[in-house]
């Protein structure tokens, strides 16, 4: 029983959604879950398991930030034997060919953050995707005739920054979407030999200003956990970490 989860061991399915509200947990749960069950409400961070299409998914809240992200992720990866992590989030479109409600099937994921600097002394690692998932998210996409643009995202730690110039200079260098937890899961998957996903909806635009409501960020982004779900279904489990 892990320190944050503190689910009974078993309860976690070895596939895992992670959104960062536990309320978007919650509705996803209830929403394409069968016979869902909560099995944590530690600091309110909503976990469930229940099945789709027959196989054992589980749902867990996650929080903002990569420090937040990492607790839940370590915990799911060390703990609870889990393989499979698909982030179903938002995130702030930079390419001016994405609108509000586009899906970002996230290749990458660089960052502002300090963690990985710590952990490398100072090398400039670079976090990826899994290529099975990145490629059954795709074909998924492609089945259910939704444009998803395959893209590298940036994993901010400040929501609000202080330096809009660095947005422009991001998306010169093809950086599609700014969000907050990516890197830190791809990090931590490839540390546990786990394969991780992150599958963001565009909730604003950085440079028109457009954005939607924080009850559409919670119940309105359904294409994009119907797209990792049947990704995670796609691809095989990894044996035992």
């Amino acid at each position: 029983m892990s320190t944050h989860i503190a689910a009974e061991p078993g309860a976690i399915a070895p596939r895992v959604l992670l959104p960062g509200d536990p309320l978007r947990a919650q509705w996803i749960a209830e929403t394409y879950l069968d016979d869902a069950t909560c099995y944590s409400t530690v600091r309110n961070m909503l976990g469930f398991t229940g099945s789709y299409r027959g196989e054992p998914v589980s749902v867990q809240g996650s929080g903002m930030g990569q420090p937040s992200l990492a607790i839940y992720a370590t915990e799911l990866f060390t703990e609870y034997d889990v393989t499979q992590v698909v982030r179903v989030g938002s995130c702030g479109a930079l390419a001016s060919s994405l609108q509000v409600r586009d899906i970002v099937l996230a290749i990458s994921a660089s960052t502002d953050s300090a963690m990985n600097r710590l952990r490398f002394e100072g090398l400039d690692y670079a976090p990826a995707a899994d290529f099975l998932l990145l490629r059954a998210a795709h074909d998924a996409a492609v089945e259910r005739d939704i444009d998803a643009t395959v893209g590298q995202l940036m994993s901010g730690d400040l929501f609000y920054n202080d330096r809009p110039e660095l947005a422009e200079r991001l998306a010169e260098y093809g950086v599609v979407a700014i969000e907050m937890e990516a890197s830190a899961l791809y990090t931590l998957a490839a540390k546990h030999g786990a394969r991780a996903l992150a599958v963001c909806t565009v909730s604003d635009h950085i440079r028109t200003g457009e954005s939607v409501s924080a009850e559409v960020r919670e119940t309105g982004f359904g294409d994009m956990v119907e797209i990792a779900l049947d990704a995670m279904l796609a691809v095989p489990l990894k044996g035992p970490l």
